[in-house]
């Protein structure tokens, strides 16, 4: 049964909530009080959209453990949103935070959305990176807005989805005070294979911020991109 829980949690964590409710549901044939069962299950019916069925689940959780912090977080949730934003509920791999030097990045939100909205997120939540003229703006799944990435980083992220890498984003914390998201570069374009993502070193993100703003000392890789496609 641990096997399948297992892998349960796996197919969760690739966003194949089809095949992971499957599972859930095999296993709560064998083991109906399964609560961590229940839970994954309420949360894969969440992201499928059958926010009834989710709640059932929930409802579940409560009439066996009355005290559960997952199902009872869950409906708050629910009840604040009436859909689910993201991945409140199974445990998360532990590989999901792994930071890799060049390829992932914490980044501090500016221009937070509505704190009410903000506070019913949880640790591990995927969201959504949206594309603007001059920024990138966070979003839920359920397009509820969260708040935008800083314009230096902003500039060069542009320019290097632009020429063709992708990003997974999940919140790594919310609260009160501050949104933190975990930013995982999954695929990386060809030409820029020499270009990490992300640097510590700040003057990296000097190039790529907007020339009515800085004027840069040197041009990046990435900006000698822009100039080879115009010529």
């Amino acid at each position: 049964m641990e096997k399948l829980a297992q892998q349960a949690i796996s197919l969760a964590l690739s966003g194949k909530w089809g095949e992971a409710l499957a599972i859930n549901l095999k296993i709560l044939e064998s083991s109906p009080q399964d609560t961590d069962a229940l839970n994954r299950a309420a949360r894969t019916y969440g992201q499928l959209g059958k926010i009834k069925e989710a709640k059932t689940f929930t409802s579940r959780v409560l009439k066996i453990d009355p005290t559960n912090k997952i199902a009872i977080r869950a409906l708050e949730k629910w009840k604040n949103t009436g859909v689910t934003g993201g991945h409140p509920f199974s445990p998360l791999s532990p590989q999901v935070f792994l930071e890799e030097p060049g390829k992932t990045k914490i980044i501090n939100l500016i221009n937070r959305g509505d704190q009410k909205m903000i506070s019913t997120l949880s640790s591990g939540d995927e969201i959504r990176l949206i594309i603007r003229k001059k920024s990138i703006c966070v979003l839920t799944l359920s397009n509820k807005y969260l708040g935008r990435i800083p314009d230096d980083l902003s500039a060069k992220l542009r320019e290097l989805i632009k020429h063709g890498n992708e990003y997974r984003a999940l919140i790594k914390t919310a609260d009160k005070n501050e949104v933190k998201i975990f930013l995982r570069e999954t695929k990386k374009a060809e030409k820029l294979k020499d270009i990490p993502s992300f640097s510590g070193e700040k003057v990296n993100y000097i190039a790529f911020t907007p020339p009515e703003l800085v004027r840069p000392k040197d041009e990046s890789p990435v900006k000698v991109l822009d100039e080879e496609e115009e010529t």
